[in-house]
Formats: structure tokens, sequence, C-alpha cells
């Protein structure tokens, strides 16, 4: 699943080629069909990215929401000539400047402000975002006794992080996964928060995810297999110490760990 910096570089890189003009909005697949005519031909006035939610947000003052969920994907291409339909697409929108296709997203539907709103407010903070409250998510993280490697991955705490960030936050400040949020201190939530804020933008701007200090160690270049620019994550040993990265369950997914760096 797409963690917070890939949804806001899909709106930074979409934007150009769909807002401020009317967008030819179908369904190849069928499934949207009766969603895509509510806005088809609309102009788009911006695309919003909220932790791992996209709120198209239309000239006729509907608002379209994509969570592209395990397996959600975007196929773009640009310019005026439309491209043949390549598999099972919920979603083309189309303009003169490119058609961007959807593919397998967990949801794709046109509501209203309200619905938008709904959504949001289960959300935490996404710390992309310009009004995000820190300590919203520093005190939910502070208030539960559920450990903090599930608290991370739990969008109502704060919206956008996924397995790769919680594992290097958690890493880079030396908190072991299996701690109770309610052990942490206020300087270790926030600088949690302030970690994750520095990882997420840095991942938007190089559009891949790094989270190795690069003054430090030698950043892959090219394709990089998973690993290669991680200190723990989906590693045999930690890059930085050298022992075995040891793997705890938590919020479901796999959380990988180092028991020196970070110790109980």
């Amino acid at each position: 699943m797409p963690e917070g910096h890939t949804i806001h570089r899909i709106a930074k890189d979409h934007s150009p080629i769909l807002v401020g003009q009317p967008v030819a909005v179908s369904s190849p697949q069928g499934r949207f069909d009766s969603d895509a005519a509510l806005v088809d031909g609309s102009v788009l006035q911006r695309i919003e990215p909220i932790g791992k939610h996209l709120f198209y947000w239309w000239s006729n003052g509907l608002v379209g929401h994509v969570h592209l969920g395990l397996f959600g994907k975007f196929r773009v291409a640009k310019g005026p000539e439309v491209p043949d339909v390549v598999g099972q697409v919920r979603m083309r929108m189309s303009t003169d400047a490119g058609t961007i296709d959807l593919a397998g997203p967990t949801d794709c539907s046109i509501g209203t402000a309200d619905d938008r709103d709904r959504i949001v407010a289960r959300l935490g903070p996404d710390p992309l975002r310009r009004d995000a409250n820190a300590d919203v998510a520093i005190e939910r993280m502070r208030k539960s006794k559920q450990t903090i490697g599930a608290l991370l991955l739990d969008q109502k705490v704060l919206a956008g992080v996924g397995n790769v960030f919680r594992a290097e936050a958690l890493f880079v400040n030396g908190i072991h996964p299996s701690r109770a949020g309610v052990d942490l201190s206020v300087e270790e939530a926030r600088a949690l928060w302030v970690t994750i804020v520095a990882m997420l933008k840095q991942g938007v701007k190089d559009n891949r995810i790094i989270t190795i200090d690069r003054r430090e160690f030698p950043v892959t270049r090219g394709r990089a297999r998973r690993g290669d620019n991680t200190y723990v994550y989906h590693r045999d040993i930690c890059l930085r110490c050298g022992t075995p990265v040891q793997i705890v369950e938590l919020g479901g997914r796999a959380c990988y760990y180092c028991p020196v760096c970070q110790p109980r």
C-alpha cells in the first residue's frame, strides 16, 4: 500500500495534467459509470492529498475520493492522444494535456464535501500538510497502551505512515517497536513526529523511499531493491551496527528493528 509521500507526489504530478480545465471522466471497466457521469466534462479545481487518500474537487461542487489500497495504481500518458485501454481501468480522466487511468483501487467514488469531511474526521494529522497539528498525534500516541509500532500504522493517530517509515522512524530514534505509547516521553513522541515529517518530505522530493542519512551512507542510485536505502526495513542486518535484524508483528504487519540500536 502506498505511503503518504506517494499520495502527495501523485497529487503534485497529476495536477498540471488535470487541474483548471474540463476533464473527460469515464469508466472503461464500467464499475464507475454512474459516478463518472456526475463529473464528466466538469472543471477539476484541485486534487487534495490527505494521508493515504486523494480528494478531487470539481467545479459542480462534488468531491471525488480515491483510496489506492493494496492494489490500486495510476497509469499516466501525457499529450492529447488518448491511449488504448490496458487492463481493468476503473476510472479514466482525460484532458488535452494527458490521460490518467486508475485500476484496482480500494475506493473510487464521487460524493459531497460532507462525505469528504466524514472521511477526514476519522484520520489523524497528516505530517505532510501545513495545517497538521503535531500535538494531536503526540497526545494520541502517549495516551495509548498499544505498542508504538502499532500506533504508527493507525491512521487515526497520524495519517500517511506505512510499514517502511514506521520501522525507519523508530530506528532513527532508538525506540523499540514494542514499547507502549503511554511509556514514551513527550520528547520521544515529538522526535518521532519530526523524523516522520522529514522522511515523508524527502520521499515526496525523491519520489522514492530513502531513509538513510546520505552523509553517513551512500545511496543506491537507479533501480534499488527493498532494503538498499534503509537502516533496518527489509534488511538481514542493521546497516549501522551489523546486528541481525529482528521482526515483530504489530498492527498486522511485520516491523523490522535492531535489538542493539533499539533496546527495550
